[in-house]
């Protein structure tokens, strides 16, 4: 999908780390997915998937041990995060069953061809058609297929109300930020059309017989491991450069202070931080 939403020119070289640790942690919470995935389809039948959006490979990687026949094309936009696709298949283990496909969608959809599934994780979201490019992923399944759109769940939270650090609330204030943020970002889009998101709908007008709707969670209690914690600086580190100019004065001086890495107050050093969040996972086959 594009990468042209975003307020700044992306470094990929740069982002490519940060995405793979991010995606790592939220491990658990794709494990439960896959495997809940796998109780729709034959595992022994499913040949091809198309991991869409697929960043550094590591939802493409989990497909592959969850569906052991099956060669799967990670789809990005980004040569520099499908490299990491690459050499990650490469060090864990799916090797050759691992492919990987540089275009932008929706352009590329014609590009991919058939597959028995297809996973869009958090990706639809930056396609300004929505309705249509559910219409052309629902295309690519051969009979019996499954397509699986992880959009939406809940916004995710690390922080006390009260972090003592100006005044309280300030995920609240961050998520205020960022949802106009991402209104402005899917008005800038190519093609953008308001819809709304009711994916059982659009899975429905596609073609598709919906066939459930998952949250999984992901609950990593305070205090966080050390790679948890810095994933955590990395996550407040891009609020701060993308909300620029959203927040005001005080609320950048506290996102500053808990960046400082020698202050025991900062997000290195203290032990009440966390990571809790849920994603929602729609599925639809195929007749």
């Amino acid at each position: 999908m594009s990468h042209h939403h975003d307020t700044t020119e992306i470094d990929w070289d740069v982002m490519a780390p940060l995405l793979e640790r991010g995606a790592e942690l939220h491990r658990p919470a794709h494990e439960a997915a896959a495997a809940w995935i796998a109780e729709q389809l034959p595992v022994a039948g499913v040949r091809r998937i198309l991991d869409i959006g697929s960043g550094p490979g590591v939802v493409s990687c989990l497909l592959a041990e969850v569906f052991p026949y099956a060669e799967v094309v990670a789809v990005d936009a980004s040569p520099a995060l499908l490299d990491r696709a690459r050499h990650r298949a490469g060090r864990t283990g799916p090797g050759d069953r691992i492919q990987t496909h540089c275009t932008e969608l929706p352009q590329g959809l014609g590009e991919l061809g058939e597959a028995d599934l297809v996973w869009a994780g958090s990706s639809l979201h930056h396609i300004g058609d929505q309705r249509a490019a559910v219409e052309g992923l629902a295309g690519l399944l051969r009979p019996g297929g499954l397509l699986a759109l992880v959009e939406g769940g809940l916004t995710s939270r690390h922080l006390p109300r009260d972090t003592g650090i100006g005044r309280p609330d300030l995920e609240a204030r961050l998520d205020a930020a960022g949802a106009e943020w991402f209104n402005e970002m899917r008005a800038k889009l190519p093609g953008a059309r308001r819809e709304v998101e009711d994916w059982r709908a659009l899975l429905t007008a596609s073609g598709l017989a919906p066939s459930g709707t998952r949250s999984f969670l992901l609950d990593i209690p305070a205090p966080l491991p050390h790679a948890a914690r810095e994933q955590l600086v990395a996550h407040f580190t891009r609020q701060r450069e993308v909300y620029a100019g959203r927040l005001t004065e005080e609320d950048t001086a506290a996102i500053d202070l808990l960046l400082t890495p020698e202050d025991p107050r900062g997000l290195l050093l203290r032990d009440d931080t966390y990571l809790l969040t849920a994603r929602t996972v729609y599925t639809a086959r195929r007749g």
